[in-house]
């Protein structure tokens, strides 16, 4: 069936779509980022040069091609997801046959001089596959048990492959989003509450038999934060000791007494957000998360004005894997979920997270941007 649209609606020349897209999103989007710049002179002490440069010239980058990709026909992604997620789920393989270590982990991928984090590929992967399984499904069979394994094993051989590097983190955001888009192509409550029960039995399970003995540590350094304060808990200590000191309005921009002190560890990356309130306060960190919010707002109304199920399931899994990444990471550096190594989107530093929410959302502006469509089946069937 060939896309059609309403008269009129259709955006016809390359400047047109331009002009139609959403750009609330991608304004909220830059704000982000431009928060990430403001917050990385803070910790490079002031200079301009190094992660702050890079960091808005990565945007910079990413929006531009995010801007371009979005006036791409839906159907080109539809087409895409499944052999995205074949190479993303190769990419990983290799990484367990080749990856170079980092601090104990193997999560990396050297190709000449780019140097790749493909848990990074599997979470855009992830929610396009999904997504286009369900899209081809008959809607009465998307409930049932039987025709939700495949969707399952989608999810289950990445999230193993993350479990073995160890990236823990990446493997429950891979495994929750798609969890997510089950529920919401229709999987229905009841066996939805028995895969939680036996998701914890086998959380159970793995923290005495499968798990390392440093995940193990921050298991139990979250369960008792006083038992290790100098070593596996140093880093959640002192993430603590920040937010809690700096009251309603922080401690005022470059005076940070723990960030700039360097007593909070990985401040460019998976601390950020602990910087950004010790600096600017509860006030600093509300502002942050409202528009973080109202960006999954933005992504929801996306979702939900959609014509197609592909279209729908993909900008609601773009919204919930950011959720996810929002949550997982405040919660961690105040310590209220251990600690798994997830940067702050959009805000943290490093290529491959910013690389990923570009394509995630040149995805959502593109479906935003056809919304007219009444296809129903993709480029190439």
């Amino acid at each position: 069936m060939s896309m059609s649209y309403a008269a009129g609606a259709r955006p016809r020349s390359f400047l047109e779509k331009i002009g139609k897209l959403n750009w609330s999103i991608i304004t909220l989007m830059s704000a982000l980022a431009m928060i990430g710049v403001i917050m990385h002179f803070s910790v490079a002490d002031g200079s301009w040069f190094g992660r702050p440069l890079e960091h808005g010239v990565r945007y910079a980058a990413v929006v531009v091609c995010m801007t371009l990709l979005a006036t791409v026909d839906p159907r080109v992604w539809l087409a895409l997801a499944y052999p995205l997620y074949a190479v993303s789920l190769l990419l990983l393989v290799a990484v367990e046959l080749f990856g170079e270590v980092r601090m104990g982990a193997q999560r990396w991928l050297e190709l000449g001089p780019l140097t790749l984090q493909p848990s990074e590929f599997m979470k855009i992967a992830i929610i396009m596959a999904v997504a286009r399984y369900y899209h081809g499904l008959e809607p009465r069979l998307a409930g049932t048990l039987l025709w939700s394994i495949p969707p399952i094993l989608l999810f289950a051989a990445p999230a193993g492959l993350l479990a073995a590097q160890p990236d823990l983190g990446a493997a429950i955001l891979i495994s929750s989003t798609a969890v997510a888009l089950m529920f919401l192509a229709g999987l229905r409550w009841r066996f939805i509450i028995p895969a939680g029960i036996a998701a914890a039995a086998a959380g159970v399970f793995a923290y005495f038999f499968l798990l390392h003995e440093f995940q193990r540590n921050r298991i139990e350094v979250f369960l008792n934060p006083n038992s290790d304060p100098l070593g596996t808990g140093y880093h959640v200590s002192q993430s603590k000791i920040a937010i809690g000191s700096a009251g309603l309005f922080g401690k005022g921009y470059l005076q940070g007494s723990q960030s700039q002190g360097d007593f909070v560890p990985e401040k460019h990356t998976d601390f950020i957000f602990t910087m950004i309130v010790e600096e600017f306060g509860l006030i600093g960190g509300f502002v942050v998360l409202s528009l973080y919010m109202v960006l999954l707002a933005l992504t929801m109304t996306v979702a939900m004005r959609a014509r197609t199920l592909f279209g729908r399931l993909l900008a609601g899994g773009v919204a919930v894997n950011l959720g996810v990444y929002v949550l997982i990471n405040t919660a961690m550096v105040m310590g209220l979920v251990p600690v798994v190594g997830e940067p702050l989107p959009l805000i943290s530093h490093g290529g491959s997270a910013m690389l990923t929410v570009g394509a995630c959302y040149a995805m959502v502006l593109s479906i935003d941007l056809h919304r007219e469509s009444a296809s129903t089946r993709g480029l190439l069937w």
